[in-house]
């Protein structure tokens, strides 16, 4: 009796500019209130929860089905971090109990993106056989972890919050420009928006 196997291939979409659009998304309203032009975190959580995590998780499944590590892990890591983020400012708010915000200590917070600044580093390196622009993305979000890290463990405060705060910016311009070469460059079946070739040094 023969086995027959039949291998079904199912086509998704690029995620990549739903992804990207979500980091824009929830990194230019949080910039917003590191440089002050708005003030408090209550109307940020929701961009946190439902573009920073929601959009880049549902990212992460569709890469996962194009059997891409790379845009799997990073969308699915940088996804649970805004929900890790929204739930911290839930707590800092009190949502959660006037003692579970009184025990708060900060500097585990500076430890937590200490991590991410870890994971970005790595992943930065695997942006390189991607493309420029992805790449530059990934060297902003160092900057921004470098800016985070220092702030939580209050190390030259003035300095590093400006550094997270310019970078996660830049991070939510440049990550706008790559969705929408993401979306454009496909739809109209050539280059519109370049973002330039991978660095090929591993390759």
């Amino acid at each position: 009796m023969e086995n027959n196997m039949q291998k079904v291939k199912v086509v998704v979409a690029d995620p990549s500019a739903i992804g990207l659009f979500g980091l824009a998304m929830v990194t230019l309203v949080a910039s917003s209130q590191k440089l002050g032009w708005t003030s408090g975190t209550s109307l940020v959580i929701p961009w946190a929860i439902f573009l920073g995590a929601c959009a880049q998780l549902y990212a992460s499944v569709l890469d996962s089905k194009h059997n891409n590590t790379f845009g799997t892990t990073a969308f699915g890591g940088y996804g649970f971090f805004w929900l890790g983020v929204a739930a911290t400012w839930l707590i800092q708010a009190g949502v959660f109990g006037d003692a579970l915000k009184a025990a708060a200590d900060p500097k585990q917070l500076g430890v937590a993106f200490l991590g991410y600044f870890i994971f970005t580093f790595f992943m930065t390196i695997g942006a390189m056989e991607t493309h420029k622009v992805l790449f530059a993305i990934f060297v902003l979000i160092d900057f921004l972890f470098i800016g985070l890290t220092l702030t939580s463990f209050g190390i030259a405060h003035d300095f590093s919050h400006g550094l997270a705060a310019w970078s996660e910016l830049a991070i939510a311009l440049l990550s706008f420009y790559g969705s929408a070469a993401a979306v454009l460059n496909t739809h109209f079946g050539k280059q519109v928006l370049p973002v330039g070739k991978p660095f090929g040094i591993f390759k």
